[in-house]
C-alpha cells in the first residue's frame, strides 16, 4: 500500500510539474467558480420572492414547483463545472501530446462537447436529486448511504470528462467507459483523488489557522485597513490553493486516461504510469 501511495504522489507531481508548464490551466476553474457563484445568486435569489420561508418554518410542506426549481438549479451548476473540466482536461490533453494548448483551445473543445456536456449535466443532476431525497426521507441511515453511494460515483465517474475529450461518444457511454476503467486506476484513482484532498485540505486548514493568528496579532493595531488586508490575503491563499487542486485534479485524470488508452503521455514518467495500470489481484 505504502508503494502504491508513494506511486500516486510521483504522478500528482508530474501533474503539477505540467501545470507549471502552463499555468493558463487555472484559468479554467477561476471562470468556473465565477460562472458557477452567477448560476447560484441567479437560483437562489428569486426563491427569497416566490418561498414563504416563515411558513416553511411552521412545517408547511414544499411547493412541488420546487424539487423542479432545484433540479434545474442542479443541472446548471453540473453543465458549468463539466464544460469548464472539459476545457481544462481537453487543454491538458494537448500538453501531453506535446502542444502548447491556449485558453481558446480549451474553450473550444468544450464547445464542442457542449451538447454532451449537457446530457453528463443531466444524469449527474438526476443522480444528485435521488441522493438528496434518500437524505430527506430515510434519517441517519440515508445520510450515510447517500454518502456512501455519493463517493463510489464520484470515484467511478472520474475520467468521464478526459472520455468526452478523446471520444465520439454519448455521456451514457462515457460514464459506463470510466466505470470500467476503474478496474485499472482503482488504486491510484482513489489515492490520487484522495491524496491531493487530503494534503490541500491541510494546507487550506493552515492557511486560515495563519489567518486567524494574523488577524488576532494585528488588533492590537486597531487598524482596520490592516485586519482587512490580513483577512483579504487569508481569503486569496485559500482561493488560490482551491484553484491549483482543480486543475491537478484535471491533469491527473488526462494523463491516466491517456495512458489507459495505449497514448503516449509527454511529462510523465513511463513507467509510473505502467506501474499505476497494473492489473488488481
Amino acid at each position: 500500500m505504502f508503494a502504491k501511495f508513494a506511486r500516486s504522489w510521483s504522478l500528482v507531481k508530474a501533474s503539477a510539474g505540467v501545470l507549471r508548464q502552463d499555468k493558463e490551466l487555472l484559468v479554467f476553474p477561476a471562470i468556473s467558480v465565477a460562472a458557477s457563484l452567477l448560476v447560484m445568486a441567479s437560483f437562489i435569489l428569486p426563491l427569497f420572492g416566490l418561498l414563504d420561508f416563515k411558513a416553511l418554518q411552521q412545517g408547511e410542506r414544499e411547493p412541488v414547483w420546487l424539487y423542479a426549481w432545484v433540479f434545474l438549479f442542479y443541472l446548471a451548476q453540473y453543465f458549468v463545472i463539466f464544460y469548464f473540466n472539459t476545457a481544462l482536461v481537453g487543454a491538458a490533453m494537448i500538453r501531453l501530446r506535446g502542444g502548447d494548448p491556449t485558453l481558446r483551445d480549451g474553450l473550444r473543445i468544450a464547445w464542442s462537447k457542449a451538447g454532451k456536456i449537457l446530457g453528463y449535466a443531466l444524469i449527474a443532476a438526476t443522480v444528485g436529486m435521488v441522493l438528496r431525497a434518500i437524505e430527506e426521507r430515510a434519517g441517519t441511515i440515508g445520510k450515510w448511504v447517500a454518502g456512501l453511494f455519493g463517493a463510489v460515483w464520484t470515484v467511478a465517474t472520474f475520467l468521464t470528462v478526459p472520455v468526452l475529450v478523446s471520444r465520439d461518444v454519448g455521456p451514457i457511454d462515457a460514464v459506463k467507459e470510466s466505470a470500467l476503467l476503474l478496474k485499472k486506476t482503482w488504486g491510484e484513482n482513489l489515492i490520487g483523488q484522495g491524496g491531493v484532498g487530503v494534503v490541500f485540505a491541510l494546507l487550506q486548514f493552515a492557511v486560515i489557522a495563519l489567518t486567524v493568528l494574523g488577524i488576532l496579532l494585528v488588533v492590537s493595531t486597531k487598524s482596520v485597513a490592516l485586519i482587512v488586508a490580513v483577512a483579504a490575503l487569508g481569503v486569496f491563499a485559500v482561493m488560490a490553493l482551491a484553484l491549483i487542486q482543480a486543475a491537478l485534479s484535471g491533469i491527473y485524470a488526462a494523463a491516466l486516461y491517456r495512458h489507459a488508452m495505449g497514448e503516449e503521455t509527454l511529462g510523465m514518467d513511463r513507467a509510473l504510469l505502467d506501474a499505476a495500470f497494473a492489473v488488481k489481484r
